[in-house]
């Protein structure tokens, strides 16, 4: 039984995910304006006799309220975006908002502190999402009954500070949980064989990527570029606007440059070691990592964390250094399929991308960090790359451009596949170790909430008393 108790919660878990997504949504609607204490859909009869539901709060989480309503523009949120709502009750969905207000309430208590830039950052990604959904903002401003875009806007930057302060709280909660070797062979003794889960069909994929040579009056060109605009923000003009206008980096050109991050933070090393050494207000001179070249303007330094905005420019590629990578990549392929060298030998000699050359050109799955891609998960283009192939096959020289737009030309072979199978310790030790890293940290979480709902105010009014909460919300 016990797999299935954590099927169970892995459920609740990925039901509580899931509403974490759409409620990107659904917690815009969650007003934090003093409202009387109405009991919720209390009914009241109406001109021609019926009943209506008044909205009232129904829950009280320390300084957080829940209305009647917001569990109704939860489940349409939902169904909006396309998801299914069929095993979601009313009582599960205040139950996950009740979890978000103590998160909210909890982190302030502790001190968390989510800072104006961070909020602006995330409102103008917000927006500019909703915006590409609906046409208009002014459409959006409407659907949620504003006056103004302004007066949506202050409203807005209110609910995404909770939303921030909740998701750092429960960073923190798991920041510090691992899980030993012994522990993960434990966890798998204890699931029944018959209990055992089914893993997918999975292949191991390898690549050799060739990038096109960039010739040095590109490069310079992009230098002189980003030195100009550097000048310009030295003489006054907003470095957050120069981004919009001029960096390629789609993951932060829309929200001004901006990043917050850490040494621990996911960064190439030459741009975190160029962020590390700057002082608050400073910019740094161009630099080149393996996406272009970059400047950094530090806003913020708060302990090991940096606030920063940055512009990424990469060099235009020639179509002459196009036609020569692609030769170069095809002169690599006929020494493959001669027999001449093998395909990670080719990797290790030939590939320009520094990330998978050492490994025989092995790919890493990033959902994972294993070796294995499940065919049914596989990112879409890479599927197509490698379904057709056949046993040690490799791919004709094949051109892929990135989503910074860089071109490069690389081959793809299969190195393994693996058939749809029963859970085994020594082949699926990844897998298991991650259900029984998933286990051990909604026991953290479940831990936490027993004892904050025991230390906080909270109320629950009329018909949910009587819901059954996965947590003690009634502290009975």
């Amino acid at each position: 039984m016990l797999l299935k108790k954590l099927q169970l919660k892995t459920i609740d878990y990925r039901f509580a995910l899931t509403i974490c997504f759409f409620l990107f949504f659904t917690s815009i609607i969650t007003a934090q304006e003093v409202i009387p204490d109405v009991v919720a859909q209390k009914p009241v009869e109406t001109p021609s006799g019926g009943k209506m539901k008044i909205d009232g709060i129904i829950a009280t989480v320390g300084d957080y309220i829940v209305l009647d309503s917001d569990i109704d523009k939860g489940f349409l949120e939902i169904t909006a975006q396309g998801g299914s709502i069929k095993d979601i009750t009313r009582c599960q969905m205040l139950g996950k908002l009740l979890e978000d207000k103590l998160y909210a309430h909890q982190a302030i208590q502790d001190s968390i502190i989510v800072s104006d830039a961070e909020v602006r950052s995330m409102m103008e990604e917000r927006l500019n999402y909703m915006t590409q959904q609906v046409g208009d903002i002014n459409k959006v401003v409407e659907y949620y009954k504003k006056g103004s875009v302004e007066e949506f806007k202050t409203y807005f930057a209110d609910i995404l500070k909770e939303q921030k302060l909740a998701s750092e709280m429960r960073d923190k909660i798991v920041k510090d949980v691992e899980i030993t070797p012994e522990e993960v062979r434990n966890f798998f003794k204890k699931i029944p064989k018959d209990e055992l889960p089914t893993f997918g069909a999975e292949m191991e994929v390898a690549q050799i990527v060739v990038e096109p040579k960039v010739s040095k009056e590109d490069k310079q060109k992009v230098i002189d570029r980003l030195n100009a605009i550097r000048q310009d923000v030295l003489e006054g003009s907003s470095f957050a606007t120069k981004a919009v206008l001029y960096s390629q980096d789609p993951g932060s050109a829309p929200n001004g440059g901006y990043y917050k991050m850490t040494r621990k933070t996911p960064f190439v090393k030459e741009f975190k070691d160029v962020a590390f050494s700057l002082q608050a207000g400073e910019i740094s001179q161009p630099f080149e990592t393996i996406y272009g070249f970059h400047i950094i303007m530090v806003e913020k330094i708060k302990g090991q964390e940096v606030e920063l905005r940055h512009i990424l420019i990469s060099p235009t590629v020639s179509e002459a250094a196009l036609k020569e990578a692609k030769e170069r990549i095809t002169n690599i392929r006929n020494k493959i399929v001669n027999k001449e060298v093998t395909f990670a030998e080719a990797a290790r000699t030939e590939s320009d991308e520094k990330e998978t050359r050492a490994n025989g050109g092995t790919l890493v799955n990033p959902t994972t960090q294993d070796t294995r891609f499940e065919l049914t998960k596989m990112d879409p283009t890479l599927y197509s790359q490698v379904s057709n192939l056949k046993g040690d096959e490799v791919s004709q020289p094949l051109l892929n451009t990135d989503d910074k737009g860089k071109k490069t030309y690389k081959l793809i072979t299969v190195t393994n596949r693996i058939d749809e199978h029963t859970a085994d310790y020594a082949k699926d030790y990844t897998k298991i170790k991650e259900l029984a890293l998933k286990e051990k940290q909604i026991n953290a979480i479940a831990k936490w909430f027993d004892a904050k709902i025991k230390d906080t105010y909270i109320k629950i009014i009329g018909e949910y008393k009587d819901c059954t909460f996965a947590n003690n919300w009634l502290k009975k």
